[in-house]
């Protein structure tokens, strides 16, 4: 398993709801990044925290990843980024996008603890 605490919202971030897309970095970001994303820590973080049904907990909530970019793993562990979309792909998977379901768009806030099960 691996855990991780959000630290900052970006003021953007709500402008993404519609969308049902949540971006997450570390800590790390570039300042204009900030602004469009969930900044986060991690607590725990395994080798491959992501696969295709494996879970994503946010808070209280429970996501399924229905599909994932050959590149989120990677990504996810060298700068905390991944794109989260709570939708199913519309075309070719983005090389650092994850999908989940349920579709709705969670509860983001700083201290939500994030787990990739």
């Amino acid at each position: 398993m691996s855990k991780t605490v959000v630290k900052e919202i970006g003021i953007l971030v709500p402008t993404f709801e519609l969308d049902k897309l949540a971006i997450l970095f570390d800590q790390q970001a570039p300042r204009d990044l900030r602004e469009m994303a969930i900044v986060h820590e991690f607590e725990e973080l395994t080798e491959e925290p992501l696969k295709v049904g494996g879970t994503i907990e946010i808070g209280d909530e429970v996501f399924t990843i229905t599909a994932l970019g050959s590149q989120a793993n990677q990504n996810l562990k060298e700068r905390g980024h991944i794109s989260l979309y709570f939708r199913e792909p519309f075309e070719e998977i983005l090389p650092g996008a994850v999908f989940a379901s349920p579709h709705h768009f969670p509860t983001f806030k700083e201290g939500t603890i994030i787990s990739f099960k």
